[in-house]
Parts: C-alpha cells; structure tokens; sequence
C-alpha cells in the first residue's frame, strides 16, 4: 500500500465532509466555501481540451491564497465559485490543504503554467485562442510569444478593454467581436475579482468557449514582468519573490490575508 493509499484510507471520514463537485461534474473539495477541484496540471488540461472538443461553454477561477480570502469579503464573488466549470489551486497551500484531506493527485495549476500547458496541447487539435485583458498591448505581446514558443498555435483575436465598466453597447459590441472570431479558449486578464465577474457574465454568450481567468499570467507571458526562479515555484516560495518584486501593491496580500487564510482553513478543518 503506498503512502497516497494509507492518507486516503485514514481520512476518508474527514475528507468525505468537505466532497463536493464543481458545476461541469469535476470532482472537488470544499474549502471555505469554494469548490477547488481535485485536479493537477495533466488532468486539467485534458478535461479543458475535452470541452473544446465537445463544445462546452464553463468559466474557469484560477485560485491563490488571495482569490479565497477576497471570496470571504464579497458574497457575490463567493456565490459564483459554485458556478464555474472548474477552481484550479494556484497556491501551494490549496494543494497542501487538498492532499491532507487525501487527495494526493492533486498539483499546483496556476495561471501561468496553466497557459503554457494548454498552449501546447492545443496546436495538433487546431483549437482557437483569445486573448482580452492586460494593458494596452500586453495581450499582443502575450500572443506573439506564445505563438513563437509553440508553432502553429492559432491565436483568433486580442481585445484590451478600457479600465472602466464598459457601457452595454460596448460590451455587446466586445462580445461580438469574441463571438465571430470563434475562440475555443478564452484568456481573461482583468485582475481579481473583475475577471471573475466578467467571465460569469460572458459564459455562454461565446458558443463553444471555455474562459480562463489567469490575471498576472498576461504580464509573465508578454515579459512584463519576470517570473519567480522554478525553484521558488516548485518550493512554495513564489509569493516571496512577487512580495520583494512588488512591496507596495502587494503586501497586504501575503503578510495579512495569508495568515488570516491559515487560521480559517484549521478553523475549518478542526470544525470537521
């Protein structure tokens, strides 16, 4: 028996309070109120290549330590979790959250990762790529690198919204234009909670399209800004270096919210 087996079998009990499944059926544990699916890297990728493949049209949250503790605060923006087709782990505490509750198959799936994975299973099935969101420019640049980075990557649009709320003839102007260039997938790069809010209103209206909220990802991929070393990201440490990177817009998010997120979720695992 190997040691996945013997966690699984010592906390079935205690993991089985916290089941649940996000609205395309994908396996899932709760956590503060938000269903975070029971995926990795691999297994997420192949379930959204399945759903372009179909035709299904879900939301995709991509969820930090931040992303849960911003839900708190706001019930819409919590509400709405029940509502996508999948809440991938971008914190490494989500994943080591999941994996005390036995699930061991699940992996960190952030953004950026999350962009370079579906790129490149994307070229042989010929699926579609937009790209809305960033500053002026940065989507374009994210396109370009991607499509040199992965030949034969199809890109079917860039759209940069204004920083403001768009007027309703604006915003089905928008959505028009995303509709007629007849993406697969859709990259949102609006920041949270925009992006979420924006892709549970837009679901649907894109026939076929899966949209992907992964905020910093656009400025990683444009070479914006410099990604963390892979050692940090495959430590746990990769907030430490955006923290030193960005001191200012970034504190709070990890010397406030991260501490509050690990009282909350012992709270909550110890109330089980």
């Amino acid at each position: 028996m190997t040691g996945v087996d013997r966690g699984e079998r010592s906390g079935r009990g205690k993991r089985a309070g916290f089941a649940t499944t996000n609205a395309s059926g994908v396996a899932a544990t709760r956590l503060l109120g938000i269903p975070v699916s029971r995926v990795n890297l691999t297994s997420a990728v192949e379930t959204l290549i399945d759903w372009a493949r179909t035709g299904q049209a879900y939301f995709v949250c991509v969820r930090d330590v931040h992303g849960i503790m911003r839900a708190q605060e706001d019930p819409g923006l919590l509400e709405l979790h029940g509502q996508a087709g999948m809440v991938t782990p971008d914190g490494m505490p989500l994943v080591w959250v999941a994996r005390h509750r036995g699930h061991g198959e699940v992996g960190r799936t952030c953004g950026a990762d999350l962009v370079d994975a579906l790129a490149a299973a994307s070229t042989e099935p010929g699926l579609r790529h937009y790209f809305y969101g960033g500053k002026p420019g940065v989507a374009e640049r994210m396109a370009n690198v991607l499509q040199q980075r992965y030949p034969g990557l199809i890109v079917a649009g860039c759209d940069t919204p204004p920083f403001r709320a768009l007027t309703a003839e604006e915003d089905a102007a928008a959505t028009a234009r995303i509709a007629a260039a007849r993406p697969h997938f859709i990259w949102v790069g609006l920041s949270t909670p925009t992006q979420e809010f924006w892709m549970r209103d837009h679901v649907g209206r894109i026939p076929g399209a899966t949209l992907l909220g992964v905020g910093a990802a656009f400025d990683f991929h444009s070479g914006d800004v410099k990604r963390a070393p892979r050692w940090m990201q495959k430590a746990g440490v990769e907030w430490l270096h955006r923290l030193i990177s960005e001191p200012r817009r970034l504190w709070r998010r990890y010397l406030v919210l991260a501490p509050r997120f690990v009282i909350a979720a012992a709270r909550e695992q110890l109330a089980r």
